[in-house]
This record gives C-alpha cells, structure tokens and sequence, in this order.
C-alpha cells in the first residue's frame, strides 16, 4: 500500500453523547482504502456507541470531525452517508417481513451506485456473491433476515458488504455466534471487501476471527478512549493479560471504568 495513500476515514477529536451524557471522550482515527483495523476492549467502553454514532443514528449526538474520502459528513443524515460509501454490519440484524433479500439488495445497490443496475446483471452478481458465501439461491427470495439463523444473518451482511462495494465498512462484532465454518466464510468475505480498496473498522472481542483477518492495526477502546494502539500482537497480549491493568489505569487517569448507558439502542441505520 502507498504510504502517501489519503485516509478513506478520519476522526479529529470525536465525542459521543447521549443526551447530555458523555460516552465516548475524544477518538482520532484514520483508515486507508485496503486497511484492516481492529476495536476491542470490555462491554460497556463505548465502541457500539462509536459505531452507531458514525452512522448518524438519531439517538446518538457526535462532536468533533469525521470525514470520508475528505469530505465532512457528521452533517449528513444516515442514508446519505451511506451512499457515499459507509456500511454498518450489525452485531444484530433487524428482520424485514415482507421485504425479500434480493428487493433489499437492489433497491441498496441502486441507491449506492447512483443508477439503476439492469436487472440481469444485479442478478448476476447476486448470484455469484450468494454462490462464494455458501448461500442457498433460495435465499433471494425469503424474506429479509425473517427466521433466519444468527450465521444466517451475518452472512447476509457480508453479502451486503459485498454487494454495495463500500469505500469504508464498520462491521459491529458480526462474528459473535458464529461457529468455525461460518467464521471462516464470514472472514473471507471481509479479505474479498478490502481487496477491492473498503477501508475496514472491525469491532470485535475474540482472536479468534483475527486469525482470519490479520489486521494492519488493533486499537484497545477503554472508558470511551482508544488507550492502546499497535499491531496484531496488540490481540494477543489482550489475550493474556486482559484488561484490568488498562481499566484501573483510566480510572486512575480520572475516567469512568464504564461509559456506556445500561440500556443502549439495538439497532441502528445502514
């Protein structure tokens, strides 16, 4: 990757609220198109909080700078921004009765390329890109995530990152309750986006999937803070030693041990 290559994503000084409650105190960030980073850190450090408040969900209040491609979009409403290439994966999937897969996906693709795409061609690629992620052509025609399994679902959001070829994707722990087989295709499909330049923001709490996915950066998000950043051995020190050690250090440095509200949203904008 060219060193002189520009941030697809950049965060200056950004805060997150909730009404008039501070959750996340000020994250400076950049991503490069093709680059893997990595979030982790305890339940409760406010990493969901970033995510969502990234994509502009209305419950959330954001201070400070995010640009994509180095234009502002904290102005932007949800749907805008992710027309001009920003993609949340959910750690939960909403159910769509009576919106079936291939609707969702067309109706998505159209918005994010700015035309229709002809009908045999979407399916073309829907097809192919079903077909690499191990799932059934009967899909296309269920409806959106309604009964489906949690591998299910989070295969579906891979095929939608897939499909809508966003220049910047936050994937919001997308591999919790996968088993092995799935973990594996899940982390494919996340190597097939950044091949194709996505920037990726994977918030996660497990090596595992990062043997999958080795990641170029792993940041350690405590009390609302990154407190940490380094490479993939970043992982595996959290691995040994946990977080105790920076948990009693942000409380020493005068930051609440947990920032997150008790009940925090569920759900959030694509």
């Amino acid at each position: 990757m060219p060193p002189t290559q520009q941030p697809i994503l950049q965060c200056r000084n950004v805060r997150v609220f909730v009404d008039e409650t501070p959750i996340v105190h000020g994250v400076d960030l950049d991503i490069r198109p093709g680059e893997k980073h990595a979030l982790m850190g305890p339940n409760g450090s406010g990493k969901s909080s970033l995510a969502a408040a990234l994509m502009g969900h209305p419950d959330y209040r954001l201070e400070g700078q995010v640009l994509l491609a180095g234009e502002p979009v904290q102005a932007l409403p949800p749907d805008e921004r992710a027309r001009r290439g920003m993609f949340l994966g959910f750690q939960y999937p909403v159910a769509i009765p009576g919106v079936s897969v291939a609707s969702f996906l067309r109706a998505a693709v159209n918005a994010r390329r700015g035309e229709k795409v002809p009908v045999r061609q979407f399916r073309s690629e829907l097809l192919s890109t079903m077909e690499s992620l191990g799932i059934p052509r009967s899909f296309a025609g269920r409806y959106l995530n309604d009964g489906f399994s949690g591998g299910e679902k989070k295969r579906l959001e891979i095929l939608q990152l897939l499909m809508l070829r966003p220049s910047f994707a936050l994937l919001d722990e997308i591999d919790s309750g996968l088993d092995i087989d799935a973990l594996k295709v899940v982390a494919e499909g996340m190597e097939r986006a950044v091949s194709q330049g996505t920037g990726l923001l994977l918030i996660t709490h497990y090596q595992r999937i990062l043997d999958h996915l080795r990641p170029d950066r792993v940041h350690v998000f405590v009390a609302g803070r990154i407190a940490r950043s380094g490479g993939p051995e970043q992982a595996l020190e959290l691995e040994r030693s946990g977080y105790e050690g920076l948990i009693a250090l942000a409380a020493a440095n005068g930051s609440p041990p947990d920032t997150e509200p008790a009940q925090r949203p569920t759900s959030s904008p694509r």
